[in-house]
Parts: structure tokens; sequence; C-alpha cells
């Protein structure tokens, strides 16, 4: 893992296409913007795995029904 310290109003690139800047600072809270290509999703990662567990299940349950016609 990368550890960068910034400030209010400073960035970081990723690549050439990704960019985050801090935002504010309040507390224990850091509120950031990023900028990223429309093809890129971008989420908080509770929301992302929520994402990859709800695909799987998918997945799984459209497995089973496949079985069930055979």
């Amino acid at each position: 893992m990368l550890a960068l310290t910034r400030k209010k109003g400073s960035s970081i690139m990723i690549g050439s296409d990704i960019e985050i800047t801090v935002l504010g600072i309040q507390g224990e809270q850091v509120k950031l913007g990023i900028v990223a290509p429309k093809e890129i999703s971008v989420h908080r990662k509770e929301i992302f795995e929520q994402i990859q567990k709800e695909n799987a299940e998918a997945a799984q349950s459209s497995n089973i029904d496949l079985q069930n016609l055979f």
C-alpha cells in the first residue's frame, strides 16, 4: 500500500486518467473528489463488496436454474 500525506486542495494521479483531490477535512473525515473515465466504476468499498456479493448470488442462482432444465 502506498501511503501519502496531502493537504486540502491537493491531488494525486492514478495513471493519466484518474485524479483524486482532497476537498475537505473535518475531524477524522476526509472528503475526496474523484475524476475518472466513464468506463471505470467508482464505489465506496462497502458498496463494491455488496455488488460483488449480489453478482455471485445471481450467478449461482442462474447456474441452479440451468441445472434444473436438464
